[in-house]
């Protein structure tokens, strides 16, 4: 049986990226960067009012993407992540088993480097204003 987990996010990251540095056996130590992506999707109620729905994702990236994320991310910038689900648990210091799920990113593309702006009417990026369009949802989709 084959599986799939793949995972494609466009949103706004949260906070700075936390950066650390483990030390290897080889020469070269490995750099994790983490941050908070938050994704949303605007859709209308059953009294036609527009509501925004937010979600929050945690991304990981690892050596290289981690040296990337860390000179050119920052709160506020839009990115496109792709990577893979992976969900962990622990033992934290008060015994309490703990639980997440992360987004362990392959790739990240930079979409703005600066926050998102609802008064700017063009980015000049095609592929932001289509991220950005104000469209209607698809409705109910049969599957």
């Amino acid at each position: 049986m084959i599986g799939v987990n793949k995972v494609i996010l466009v949103g706004n990251v949260g906070k700075n990226p936390d950066v650390v540095t483990f030390p290897s056996e080889g020469a070269m130590p490995v750099k994790k960067a983490s941050f908070p992506l938050a994704t949303t999707e605007s859709r209308r109620n059953r009294d036609n009012e527009r509501v925004e729905i937010t979600e929050w994702h945690n991304v990981v990236c690892w050596r290289g993407l981690a040296d990337v994320a860390e000179r050119i991310l920052h709160k506020g910038v839009q990115v496109y992540i792709e990577g893979r689900l992976q969900s962990r648990s622990w033992e934290d210091r008060d015994g309490n088993k703990r639980h997440i799920t992360e987004v362990v990113a392959d790739s990240l593309l930079l979409l703005s480097n600066r926050q998102r702006n609802e008064d700017n009417a063009s980015s000049n990026n095609p592929l932001v204003d289509i991220l950005n369009a104000d469209t209607e949802p698809l409705g109910d989709l049969p599957f």
